[in-house]
């Protein structure tokens, strides 16, 4: 598939047939994951991937903020960013920054790199053949993720991809898909001033 039809056809997609991912997909999905940007190559992402009895567990508590039908997904991916990883790296001799200092940075990239792996799960899906969806994880759930799954402390998910094979033909009548108009180029991009 070319990228430009890859870029035109993403959308999020809230409900799944019963088929399962091929694993040669699934893992084309996780390896392009890897390679998103990553400030000082820091690297401080992870990713937890649940099917089966893990999934079934995690949808008892983690689809809180997102339409039922999203669990119908045969898996779920739980981005994780890794804040330390970032600090440690920039605190090695050819960055210089002091161990532990985040005061200097003014986005958190962490979370900024893990954002845009996502991004690359939810294109990858789409080269696939497959559907996905990005949604929130409620507060609640995060203490859950660690718990359940053994998630180190220090791993924090920044949302959840169920990943699938779509079941829906389009955009569902009524979502904000169907009833906000995508903001014109004109509106969002300015070229040399705003």
């Amino acid at each position: 598939m070319e990228f430009q039809d890859v870029v035109r056809r993403r959308r999020m997609v809230r409900k799944f047939t019963d088929e399962p991912v091929a694993d040669e997909s699934l893992r084309r999905v996780l390896r392009n994951a890897l390679r998103g940007p990553s400030a000082g190559f820091s690297q401080g992402q992870g990713f937890l991937v649940l099917t089966g009895e893990e999934l079934e567990r995690f949808w008892e508590f983690g689809a809180s903020w997102a339409p039922a039908s999203v669990t119908t997904a045969p898996v779920a991916i739980v981005p994780l960013s890794v804040k330390n990883a970032y600090l440690d790296r920039y605190a090695k001799p050819d960055k210089g920054f002091a161990a532990g200092d985040d005061s200097w940075w003014r986005v958190p990239y962490w979370d900024v790199d893990t954002g845009m792996a996502a991004m690359l799960i939810l294109q990858t899906a789409v080269d696939e053949g497959l559907g996905a969806v990005f949604f929130g994880l409620a507060p609640e759930s995060v203490e859950r993720v660690h718990s359940e799954f053994g998630v180190p402390e220090d791993h924090d998910p920044i949302g959840v991809i169920a990943l699938g094979h779509g079941d829906e033909p389009g955009p569902t009548p009524g979502s904000s898909a169907t009833t906000i108009r995508r903001r014109d180029f004109s509106e969002v991009i300015r070229f040399g001033h705003w």
